[in-house]
């Protein structure tokens, strides 16, 4: 048995030497945000004590699909990387991928590589994208699709030249294995056609998914929980892992799914209830299952 926790945009910030000078560009967008309603909304105390819940859970691997930080300052970075700390797991079993808004700005693609570089890294010691690990009948591969964008956009592009490489990487993976995939933006649906804020080259990095029969495809950026289909494989996005309101399809959320040899047997949401503690939602027993599901 294999346990993996999905958790995403967790917006951790840090302001701690930031200038006005820092403002001057993207980054004031962010700023009129935080201002409006972010930094009272997502609450980095969520995310400790989801590392503190998961502890309990008997997870083997953590997958984070970006948004780490706010504004991309390299203190969020560093503010990020002391939380990550906190697992009880080595920076192997904790894959950690870039959101758009780790990439506000070009320099927060640098502070994102030089920071969080060993939570990246594929088996092989490369730290490139797509990345690979591989635990037991399990292949984990990871895409980058952020970017900084024009202001007012926060769309993601995963690149011909990632996607020549996924492919190759997926033809190689032996046959049995469950082959997850993970980028920050989704990859069907309405979300994924927005013009401001889905993936440009959906229709191309689908057509390689189906291509190689990929088992599921995680998620994040939306901030709540989705559940959508590229064909037959299944698509799962994840709610803000430091939400602070009781909203039930974007509370503070991870998803946890259990592998059993090569196939999903479970699927869980765990969330913060009223009382601030974390309860288990079971959203499907079987991969199966999936295509009854209606995520609440």
């Amino acid at each position: 048995m294999f346990r993996i926790a999905h958790i995403s945009d967790l917006h951790l910030l840090s302001l701690d030497g930031a200038r006005m000078l820092d403002f001057a560009n993207k980054r004031w967008i962010g700023g009129l945000n935080l201002l409006s309603n972010r930094s009272r909304h997502y609450q980095s105390e969520r995310f400790e004590a989801a590392i503190e819940d998961m502890k309990g859970q008997n997870i083997d691997h953590v997958l984070c699909t970006g948004d780490i930080t706010n504004l991309a300052f390299k203190q969020e970075f560093e503010f990020a990387k002391s939380l990550f700390e906190k697992f009880s797991l080595p920076p192997s079993e904790v894959t950690v991928l870039p959101g758009n808004h780790d990439a506000y700005v070009k320099k927060g693609a640098e502070h994102f590589h030089e920071i969080f570089q060993e939570h990246f890294v594929s088996d092989d010691g490369m730290a490139q994208w797509p990345l690979l690990r591989t635990r037991g009948n399990i292949s984990i591969v990871g895409l980058s699709t952020s970017l900084q964008t024009p202001w007012f956009t926060a769309y993601g592009v995963v690149g011909k030249e990632q996607l020549t490489k996924l492919d190759a990487m997926l033809a190689a993976i032996p046959a049995g294995q469950l082959k997850l995939v993970a980028l920050h933006h989704p990859v069907v649906g309405k979300p994924a056609e927005s013009r401001i804020r889905g993936l440009k080259d959906r229709e191309a990095l689908v057509e390689v998914l189906q291509k190689y029969e990929v088992d599921v495809v995680l998620h994040g950026h939306e901030h709540r929980s989705i559940l959508s289909f590229a064909g037959k494989i299944p698509v799962l996005g994840v709610p803000s892992g430091t939400y602070s309101l009781d909203k039930p399809n974007r509370r503070a959320s991870y998803r946890v799914l259990t592998i059993e040899g090569n196939k999903i047997t479970k699927v869980e949401r765990r969330f913060i209830n009223q009382a601030g503690d974390y309860e288990s939602l079971a959203e499907s027993d079987s991969v199966e299952g999936w295509h009854k599901v209606v995520v609440a």
